[in-house]
């Protein structure tokens, strides 16, 4: 039953996002028992110790703990229990059956019972707000409701005052434990589905339309774009950590321990030179755009441990560097500063084009990953394809993400035919999973 405890504890842990290695859990297994159960302090801080690396994952734990340790009762009195579960009386009922527990009113054996049939009902399954009151059922029946519900009715058959009374009496008593179940399931809902649930919430969101978002889904989102970044982040510095020593230079290696008769006690490595990360991103915040703008630019700056050198530029009618906006201001501030103030005017690609060249035309070199957010709609205007040409060609790659699909492209005043040529990659983007698999890949080339 320790053992139970242990792996139920983990497995909450893991559906909080707290990433618990096999090797960690055998780890908190051979330390729980040495210090046992008994002082929870002790427990806390050597289970965190042992499971939690990072702040966020040390605050889940703690948090988790406090919940799922609170409604555990010991492992030692958990056999107990079951051991009496297993003594029962000679009409079918234990001591831990509804009818037995309320007439006990044990507080102790109650809160023992409804652990029992926790388990019973395999309470740590539990993923969604809307199971709990099913899970709550589910423990009732195996707490004994059939023979609680027998006594009553044959209490209602005596058709006697005291009769009556009785079936009262056990009404309110179902009624009483059927509260504290639910409650016990809407702990273990807390411990065990609480991250599930917001998992499936953040699946759901990251497949879900820019478009389609309200506001309501705002923070939610900002909250699954730190996750995205910081998935990227640890992958790409990974990477890049795993590939910066090179391979082994044979040659001089040998020359370097040639006085130590061959032994190789200093190692030479060819060394490749890789680029760092750097984004310039050229965006159109005109009314059809900026709402996918908006999501593209919190990820994009949100990756500031895998890309520190990022470029950002808005424009609708002119071209304007909005870098120390979004880095000085509160994003969401930014955000509605730059929409409202550069947003506003008829939107045009070749003007837009022709401020970054006579303007910025220095910050496009061979590390350069040049991203256009926009339709490529200019009102008819003179797109200046030959500027764009000329920035791709002294770019590391191109990338056009486009929020309207490619049956649109060349539609009406939409210049993306002409634009393409010039593109490493034009794409369609409607989800925030597409904006990470894209930057995703634009990381991977400097890899």
């Amino acid at each position: 039953m320790a053992e139970q405890v242990l792996t139920d504890f983990i497995r909450a842990l893991r559906s909080a996002d707290v990433r618990v290695s096999t090797g960690e859990s055998i780890d908190a297994a051979e330390a729980v028992k040495l210090i046992g159960y008994g002082d929870r302090s002790l427990l806390l801080n050597t289970l965190r110790c042992v499971l939690a690396k990072s702040p966020s994952e040390k605050e889940a734990h703690d948090r988790l703990f406090d919940l799922y340790f609170s409604r555990t009762a010991p492992p030692a009195e958990q056999n107990t229990s079951q051991d009496n579960q297993e003594n029962s009386d000679d009409d079918g009922g234990g001591e831990d059956d509804l009818l037995s527990l309320l007439e006990a009113g044990d507080e102790t054996q109650i809160a023992m019972a409804m652990e029992q049939a926790g388990r019973d009902a395999e309470l740590a399954d539990i993923r969604f707000s809307t199971q709990i009151s099913y899970y709550a059922q589910q423990m009732m029946k195996s707490l004994g409701l059939e023979r609680l519900e027998g006594k009553m009715m044959q209490a209602f058959r005596e058709r006697t005052d005291e009769g009556n009374a009785r079936a009262e009496e056990l009404i309110e008593g179902r009624k009483e434990m059927f509260g504290r179940a639910r409650e016990h399931a809407k702990q273990a809902f807390e411990t065990f589905g609480a991250g599930a649930t917001l998992a499936f919430r953040e699946d759901f969101l990251a497949d879900t339309a820019i478009t389609a978002l309200d506001v309501r889904d705002l923070e939610r989102m900002r909250v699954l774009v730190q996750k995205i970044a910081k998935r990227l982040a640890v992958k790409h510095s990974r990477r890049r950590r795993k590939k910066n020593r090179g391979q082994l230079d044979v040659r001089k290696t040998l020359r370097a321990n040639a006085g130590f008769d061959g032994v190789p006690f200093e190692l030479a490595w060819k060394q490749t030179k890789r680029d760092k990360p750097k984004i310039v991103a050229v965006c159109d915040v005109s009314g059809s755009v900026a709402r996918v703008v908006r999501f593209f630019l919190m990820l994009l700056y949100s990756l500031n441990e895998a890309v520190p050198d990022i470029e950002s530029f808005a424009f609708s009618g002119r071209l304007e560097n909005v870098g120390d906006t979004l880095e000085n201001e509160d994003f969401a501030v930014a955000m509605d500063t730059i929409i409202n103030k550069i947003g506003m005017s008829s939107t045009d690609y070749g003007q837009s084009l022709s401020d970054l060249k006579m303007n910025h035309w220095d910050i496009i070199d061979r590390r350069t990953t040049l991203i256009i957010l926009g339709d490529g709609r200019s009102n008819y205007g003179d797109p200046r394809v030959d500027i764009f040409q000329e920035a791709a060609a002294r770019a590391k790659r191109t990338i056009w993400l486009s929020p309207e699909g490619e049956t649109q492209w060349g539609s009406g005043d939409s210049e993306m035919l002409r634009y393409r040529p010039y593109c490493d990659s034009m794409q369609h983007v409607t989800t925030i999973k597409d904006l990470e698999r894209i930057l995703d890949e634009a990381l991977s080339k400097y890899n």
